[in-house]
């Protein structure tokens, strides 16, 4: 990892650390702009450090509760990845309300072919801040596999952001 990867990571962790510590406190507007500029700055650095960025999977969702961790409502994201599994790209594909988001597989099969991707990690979040997968959760991400399996796009992982992360694919349920 270079020092430049080490640093950011160091940074977002300590960053992710004070905000679960004041988890569950109301938060400004000034605040969120504040969130919404670091995510800016931490984005444009990922796009100039090597795309191995997310060298495990602690950093990956690390980075995720810090992106959207914080929402208020659910959104719907893809990792894209390379046959190398090298990032190519960070999209939000849908957003929801506060409980829920539609998530349509043929989108998702028409930005994967954008990407030419091999392989995609999924993520969306919980504004309960309760990370357990739904069955909805569990149904749709089998859709998506059975979906991107016919363009030979492997999923790799849904990581479902809350209070915490879980790995469907750590959980055996992928």
């Amino acid at each position: 990892m270079s020092r430049t990867s080490q640093r950011l990571t160091r940074s977002a962790h300590r960053i992710a650390t004070e905000e679960h510590q004041s988890y569950g406190t109301v938060h400004s507007d000034e605040e969120a702009v504040i969130v919404q500029q670091a995510m800016a700055i931490i984005e444009r650095r990922l796009k100039v450090i090597p795309r191995e960025a997310f060298q495990s999977p602690q950093d990956t969702q690390l980075y995720l509760r810090m992106r959207i961790g914080h929402l208020e409502y659910e959104v719907f994201g893809v990792m894209w990845l390379d046959v190398r599994h090298r990032l190519l790209a960070i999209e939000e594909l849908f957003r929801g309300t506060i409980d829920g988001a539609s998530v349509y597989p043929r989108e998702v099969v028409k930005a994967a072919l954008k990407h030419n991707a091999a392989a995609a990690i999924f993520y969306h979040n919980h504004p309960s801040a309760d990370s357990r997968p739904s069955a909805a959760d569990l149904q749709i991400t089998q859709r998506l596999r059975q979906s991107l399996a016919l363009v030979e796009t492997r999923v790799l992982d849904h990581i479902i952001v809350g209070e915490t992360c879980t790995s469907l694919a750590e959980r055996g349920e992928l």
